[in-house]
């Protein structure tokens, strides 16, 4: 039976979360093909490594469309920005599981291709958290980058929290929402 190419990057995604580091040869024994099998499929690891961000990628694309991004950004509506947020952010703890040894791989980010489509990704969201801060279901005072950046680290923090079991994964969903929202969410008062 062949090895599908998607198979060995199935088999190397949950080997690179578990050692992002890992070698050709490693990464070879993870999806169960030998070195030569691997090499036919991708030249170098850093093709491997190209070939997953760019799936990974694809999945935030396709997450922006199933949560209707550029419809709630458009429409102003708080109450679309409120749902298309919480998907939003409920939808990036699968990405960050399946992905996240990529969150902190800058070496991708070299890659001009990769750099653009990070970029144009990032670009819709920020002009969502824009049209979330207008519409008062996010904080106005913060800059909008801070908030991207935060949506960013708390992905970090649900990778980490998963791969060293220090949280129940149902919880997540709770978690992500309480701490995003009552960090970034509409001022009430206070100090």
């Amino acid at each position: 039976m062949a090895v599908r190419r998607d198979q060995i990057m199935k088999a190397a995604i949950h080997h690179l979360n578990e050692n992002p580091l890992a070698s050709m040869a490693q990464l070879a024994e993870a999806a169960g093909v030998s070195r030569a099998t691997l090499h036919r499929h991708f030249s170098s690891r850093e093709e491997l490594m190209l070939a997953l961000a760019h799936r990974a990628h694809d999945r935030r694309e396709r997450l922006q469309e199933q949560c209707g991004l550029a419809a709630a950004t458009a429409s102003q509506n708080p109450k679309a920005l409120a749902e298309a947020l919480d998907a939003l952010i409920v939808g990036m703890i699968e990405i960050a599981d399946e992905y996240g040894f990529g969150l902190t791989d800058y070496t991708l980010m070299i890659e001009p291709e990769l750099r653009r489509r990070a970029e144009e990704l990032e670009a819709r969201e920020l002009e969502f958290y824009a049209a979330a801060q207008r519409a008062g279901v996010l904080r106005a005072d913060l800059p909008v980058r801070w908030v991207s950046n935060t949506v960013y680290g708390l992905m970090a923090t649900v990778r980490e929290s998963l791969r060293h079991g220090d949280v129940a994964r149902r919880d997540l969903p709770r978690l992500l929402r309480a701490t995003f929202l009552e960090g970034a969410g509409p001022e009430r008062g206070g100090s």
